[in-house]
């Protein structure tokens, strides 16, 4: 069978025909654009000037190819790039003829160090200019190559807005407790640093100052130097759990364990050979050989090195959705540490365990500020634990009640006898009173609790099993925060006035099992929030993620991420 072609082209629809010759001419004018993947000049004194229209050249191309200068590198700073270049005449600014300038040399130092900042290098153009650093250097005829000289440059000045961006906005999106005004770190914001940073000829310097000043983000970026001396940084496989498939997950759990040489990858494994596997990696942490899978040993199989990197880049990339602005004293409770911090003029003034709330009964992140306190307060129970936890319980006994010194009180706050009461016709549609614990010792609150505005109806307390304390996990509470040190937090919210608040007051309080409502002291600012890093004496500590939310974080946002 033939074709005729001439025949065919003629009797051709006249719209498809006009379809076809716009590709053609949108694909010439493309090509025509594109930037020159050479550029040879006779003497080195001609870069300047073929540099320039290299950069005009190339920053309108990926104006039309959506940020895209070539199929590979994908810029994410055009508009910076644009004012940047557009400020400097077109000029290159990372090197001189043939020569880089000692501003690339920091920068390009900055880039290799990038994990020291909690930042991964890969992000940064880091393999490319490696390249072509290495190329200008070995290479005489790549010296006089304007083409490459320009692609060199404009990578250096996006990976500077990149890190930029990174060190002062991170790499989250804002969410309901973010307290950072991205209003104020627009384009002219970065360019102004940019600037800055050139004139003064002072790269590391003017991206150091844009980290967050919070004492807890410095103790983590204290601890990731040490930390990566020591790091191994192999790609591992990942284990999801809980898990749905089964034969997926013993799979992936025999590649898991052959890689740290406990299995052997084989298509007749048993569940017998897998077990030995398991006990094996049992003994070599000196845990009892069971053999059998569990949530602490999935966790000890994804605690590699890069997994914990990842979880200190989350960590400071959380820092970094807080206020621009530290206040000059604050409580900190952080949740997988189960710990409250109080800071004074970046000093921490004392550190406190705290019992938080459980993975089902989560305590919420959150920022207020403590307005009061109460001795020997009186808890009014909330009705979310009244149903779920209470009403089944004085269903079957109504000496539940008096167990748990709860007192029945309508909405006229009137008492009522609880064996008055029908309480099986009691439910969530139908519940005209409230429960409420008698002030003392036995009270859940404990002695003593501190009230700041939320929406969640949580505060920080005392509690009457001041035992809970000493165990290691402390995901307890039904969302409350109960803290060990609760007189040295009540004393030091009133240190600044002694003559309206005198030392020894609560103290008789106490004593004489007395209520009182405290206020008027300054309003002390408070965050709740969940970091799974942080730093002391230059280690990091890294803790479990009780909530899982690291474990999400790093999913959607880390997961492909580059080791180098």
């Amino acid at each position: 069978m033939s074709i005729d072609f001439k025949r065919s082209w003629v009797i051709m629809p006249y719209r498809q025909l006009l379809y076809i010759l716009f590709l053609i001419f949108v694909f010439a004018c493309k090509n025509s654009n594109k930037p020159r993947e050479k550029d040879i000049v006779e003497t080195t004194q001609q870069l300047e000037e073929r540099t320039a229209e290299n950069l005009k050249k190339l920053l309108d191309y990926a104006a039309q190819n959506k940020d895209k200068i070539n199929d590979s590198v994908k810029l994410t700073s055009l508009s910076l790039l644009q004012a940047a270049y557009s400020n400097n005449n077109f000029k290159t600014i990372w090197s001189h003829e043939d020569t880089w300038q000692p501003l690339a040399d920091s920068l390009y130092e900055m880039i290799s160090r990038a994990k020291e900042y909690g930042l991964f290098p890969s992000d940064y153009h880091f393999s490319s200019l490696t390249s072509i650093r290495s190329r200008l250097e070995v290479d005489s005829l790549a010296r006089r190559d304007a083409a490459l000289w320009t692609r060199g440059d404009v990578l250096f000045t996006e990976a500077y807005f990149a890190i930029a961006r990174h060190l002062k906005l991170g790499r989250l999106p804002k969410d309901s407790i973010t307290l950072r005004k991205d209003s104020l770190f627009n384009d002219n914001y970065f360019i102004e640093n940019f600037n800055g940073a050139i004139t003064n000829k002072n790269i590391i310097g003017s991206l150091q100052v844009l980290e967050p000043k919070y004492p807890g983000y410095i103790d983590v970026k204290n601890g990731i130097r040490p930390f990566l001396q020591n790091a191994v940084f192999k790609k591992y496989t990942y284990l999801n759990y809980p898990y749905k498939d089964t034969l997926a997950f013993v799979k992936t759990l025999q590649q898991r364990l052959s890689e740290d040489g406990f299995a052997a990858i084989s298509p007749e494994a048993d569940s017998t050979s897998l077990a030995v596997s398991i006990a094996n990696y049992q003994l070599s942490l000196d845990l009892k050989p069971t053999g059998k899978i569990s949530e602490s040993i999935v966790r000890g199989l994804n605690n590699t090195d890069w997994e914990q990197f990842k979880s200190i880049a989350v960590t400071l990339d959380q820092y970094k959705l807080m206020a621009d602005f530290v206040p000059e004293t604050f409580v900190m409770v952080n949740l997988p540490a189960y710990s409250l911090y109080v800071y004074n003029a970046d000093t921490l003034v004392f550190q406190s365990r705290v019992i938080i709330g459980s993975p089902k009964t989560k305590t919420p992140l959150l920022n207020s500020r403590i307005s009061n306190f109460i001795t020997y307060p009186q808890w009014t129970v909330p009705y979310s634990i009244i149903f779920r936890e209470m009403l089944p319980k004085i269903q079957k006994n109504v000496d539940y009640l008096e167990q748990q010194n709860l007192m029945v009180v309508d909405r006229d706050e009137n008492v009522v006898d609880p064996y008055s009461i029908d309480w099986s016709q009691l439910n969530k549609k139908s519940f005209p009173y409230l429960l409420r614990q008698k002030e003392g010792d036995d009270n859940s609150l404990g002695i003593i609790k501190f009230n700041f505005v939320n929406k969640y109806s949580v505060y920080l307390h005392d509690t009457n099993a001041r035992w809970l304390f000493s165990k290691a996990s402390r995901a307890l509470s039904h969302g409350c925060v109960r803290v060990q040190k609760w007189e040295d937090l009540s004393r030091y919210l009133t240190s600044s006035d002694t003559i309206r608040f005198p030392p020894d007051s609560l103290k008789a309080w106490i004593g004489r099992q007395e209520k009182h409502t405290v206020t008027g002291f300054p309003r002390m600012p408070l965050f709740i929030r969940y970091f799974i890093v942080e730093g002391k004496k230059g280690k990091l500590l890294f803790y479990n993620d009780i909530y899982g939310y690291n474990r999400l974080i790093k999913e959607k946002y880390f997961t492909r991420k580059t080791i180098s």
